[in-house]
């Protein structure tokens, strides 16, 4: 019997493992403050929308925000932690530099704080706020699963395990993988590069001294390219000189996969979709059906709202500082 205990005990962690997520994911309700704060939704969305008036970057960056808060310790809100004398948060990690729109995510919060005082969750605040940017950007439209709780761990060493712009597509897959998600999460969360722009740090080593062999990657329009070295010359003294990730750029559409078709995709790690037989057939289907893109894309959002929810942490009464 003493041999078989060492196996029984694993069984019995795999099964409580399997609970605790279970639960975990069970625990997030459409209603969730359905009693306790029905007005929720209505002032994030008009916070949301009358910032995103006012500055057009708004919707982008709060999307991204949301992907940048779920694969680091799962959609717990760790991302508006501000750093402290002795800890660096995420929001300060390279990736995160560019997050910006922050202010928003307070703005909303401080209402949501005069409605219903300690009851909307950060990490349910940016749940919902990105579903809205999707929304009101002529995107897909979803019910947004509720009940997360706020964590209190937010360091900017983590940033690294974010999924780079030069990835190939294994890399992706492990990326996603980790988090519980597959092939078709992958390729349809990659279309939340419909929304947005980036610096030339991000793309320029993809049309300078590419490699020994290539100047430009050989995966890249010529013409795109050439388009984008005017851009990004070198040496370049233009700090804020860059490209929008795909043509209809403050349009959620699914154009982005129509440019990956055309070879211009503007990240190693968009065109290496296309390129890798695991991911092309997705791609290609998404570009042939925008509509087959917004479900499969709100079905991974909602899949992605659901890693590491926290049940015991808090409800931050401010989003950048812990209770």
């Amino acid at each position: 019997m003493a041999l078989l205990l060492p196996k029984t005990n694993f069984v019995l962690a795999i099964f409580l493992l399997l609970l605790m997520l279970s639960t975990s994911k069970g625990s997030l309700d459409v209603h969730y403050y359905h009693q306790t704060c029905p007005q929720a939704e209505n002032i994030i969305f008009e916070t949301v929308r009358k910032a995103s008036i006012n500055d057009p970057k708004v919707p982008a960056r709060i999307l991204r925000m949301f992907f940048h808060d779920c694969f680091i310790r799962g959609c717990d809100a760790s991302v508006l932690l501000d750093s402290t004398p002795g800890n660096q948060a995420e929001k300060d990690g390279p990736p995160n530099i560019s997050l910006a729109s922050f202010y928003v995510i307070e703005d909303a919060k401080t209402k949501l704080e005069m409605a219903c005082p300690g009851t909307v969750s950060c990490a349910d605040l940016v749940a919902i706020a990105a579903r809205d940017v999707v929304a009101m950007s002529r995107g897909p439209y979803w019910n947004v699963l509720k009940g997360r709780k706020d964590g209190r761990v937010s360091k900017a060493s983590e940033t690294v395990n974010l999924p780079a712009p030069t990835f190939n597509v294994t890399q992706l897959i492990q990326s996603f993988a980790q988090r519980g998600l597959g092939l078709k999460d992958l390729v349809a969360l990659s279309g939340g590069h419909s929304l947005g722009f980036s610096h030339c740090s991000s793309f320029e080593a993809r049309v300078h001294n590419f490699s020994s062999v290539h100047d430009v990657d050989p995966t890249m329009n010529t013409e795109f390219a050439e388009r984008l070295k005017k851009k990004c010359p070198k040496p370049n003294s233009d700090r804020n000189a860059g490209e929008f990730l795909d043509s209809t750029a403050s349009t959620f559409d699914n154009n982005y996969y129509l440019q990956l078709m055309a070879g211009e995709g503007l990240f190693g790690s968009d065109q290496a979709l296309l390129t890798d037989y695991r991911t092309r057939w997705i791609v290609e289907s998404f570009a042939k059906d925008q509509g087959l893109f917004f479900r499969e894309f709100t079905a991974s959002m909602v899949k992605l709202g659901n890693v590491g929810v926290l049940e015991n942490g808090e409800v931050r009464l401010k989003c950048q500082a812990v209770n």
